[in-house]
This record gives C-alpha cells, structure tokens and sequence, in this order.
C-alpha cells in the first residue's frame, strides 16, 4: 500500500498528473488524496503549474490524435460493459501524457529558438564592434595621410622650436602652410610631464597669445589648429585639459614665422 512518503520521494505525484501510472497505481493514489488534506493540496498546486506551463507555450494538437481521443472517450463512455471511472480516467491519463509531451516539445522548441536568438545577437555584437574598429581605423589612416600631405605638400613651411632653461633638451618640429591654412608639429622630442600638466601651443597675433590646441601626450605627430596673421608659434606648461590664457612665466619654446 502506498504512503505519503512513498508518493512524494519516488516523483508519483507528477507522473499521476500526467497519467504514466497503471490502473491500480493510480487508484492507490486517490485514496491518499483522498485521507490526506496536505498532500492534495500539493498535488492542485502542481496540476495548476503544469497547466500554467501548458497554456503558455500550447500548440495544436495534430487533428488525427484530436480525432482518436474523442473517440477513445466516446467508447469508453457507450460501451455495454459501461468500464469503471477508474479506466476512464486511465485513457484520460493517455491523452493528459500526449498532451504533456506536445507541451515539453514545444517548450524544448522554445528554448532552442532563445538559444538561437542569443547566438544572433552575440554574433551581431561581434559584427558591430568589429565594424567600429574598422571605422576607428580608418578614420585614424585618414588622420595619419592628412598629417604626411600637409608635410609633404610643397607649399610648407619647417620651424624648430627649440627648448629655453626651462626645458633645455626640448625640441618641436612644426609645419606650417598658409595656402592649405594647416599646422602639423613633431612632439617627439618634447619631454614627458606628469598627469597634472599639459603641453599648450599658442599663436602670438598682433601681441595677442590666441589658442592653438593642447598637446596631446599620447601622439609624436598631430595637427594643431592654424592661426590667420600669426607672428610666431608658442609653447607652454598649462594644467591638464588646458587654459584660457597662456602662463607666461612657463613659457618653454617659442619660434617667429618668416
């Protein structure tokens, strides 16, 4: 005879709901329920999941099995012999495991879909960052061939600015054209400055010191920005990100334009 401990160590509970159990099993089964408050109540709470799980990811029954059941139920209900309730939920039993695994098939099918789905979005991921990079890259070649045009270009003019006390082994080669209204400076030989400064290019217009662009630590070459009527070039010690207006005093290389 079958006891609560029987039933719920050995899974029967869920195997009664979808009618894997023998005609006796089952009967078993129902007596339990029947003396046990407890255990009935579990087993409505797992027949409610199975049938939240059912209607959420239900399909249509193929129309031949659809077909055979009801007739299946229709004989077992007109038949003389008039079979015990116990053998009509035994066919009952039938179609609930039929359903059941149409149920887990369509659920194993959805979740093959969201895998799916997953490895398309992983891969588009990877197709997007891929294409930014090639952007970055490219827009970083165009940067390098505008640099060497306006160093190559005929119309450029070469001017060293050549460090002063305050930095004696400094040395700026920058590029000047007027025709193409560029600027282009080698910063190779500029001495490193910590996280708290930064390089500073001014253009000196008329007694006016007018911004030219911080000097970025991590290029040796890079544009600055040109200056129309500019006298000479500057360079200065500013706090990191820059200045409105030039320290004089940290002046450290400077250079007249012909």
């Amino acid at each position: 005879m079958m006891d609560k401990k029987t039933i719920l160590d050995n899974g029967l509970l869920e195997q009664y709901l979808l009618g894997e159990l023998n005609a006796q099993e089952y009967e078993q089964i129902e007596q339990v329920l029947a003396s046990d408050t407890e255990l009935k109540t579990y087993c409505d709470a797992i027949e409610k999941d199975f049938e939240t799980l059912g209607l959420e990811n239900a399909i249509e029954p193929p129309k031949g099995i659809k077909y055979q059941l009801i007739q299946d139920i229709r004989e077992a209900k007109d038949t003389k012999n008039n079979k015990s309730n116990t053998n009509l939920k035994y066919y009952l039993g039938i179609a609930a495991s039929i359903a059941a695994l149409l149920m887990f098939g369509n659920f194993w099918m959805y979740n093959e879909l969201n895998e799916i789905k997953d490895l398309l979005q992983t891969v588009e991921t990877e197709k997007t960052e891929l294409n930014d990079k090639l952007n970055n890259l490219n827009n970083q070649i165009d940067k390098e061939i505008a640099l060497l045009s306006t160093i190559a270009h005929p119309d450029t003019e070469q001017y060293v600015l050549t460090g002063n006390t305050l930095m004696p082994d400094g040395k700026v080669v920058s590029y000047v054209n007027h025709s193409t209204k560029s600027v282009v400076i080698n910063t190779e030989r500029l001495p490193k400055l910590d996280a708290k400064h930064d390089y500073q290019m001014w253009a000196d217009v008329e007694g006016e010191m007018i911004n030219m662009g911080v000097i970025t630590k991590d290029q040796n070459l890079m544009a600055m920005n040109y200056i129309d009527y500019a006298e000479s070039l500057n360079i200065t010690i500013e706090p990191a990100g820059g200045n409105d207006h030039p320290t004089v005093e940290r002046l450290v290389t400077n250079v007249y334009l012909d």
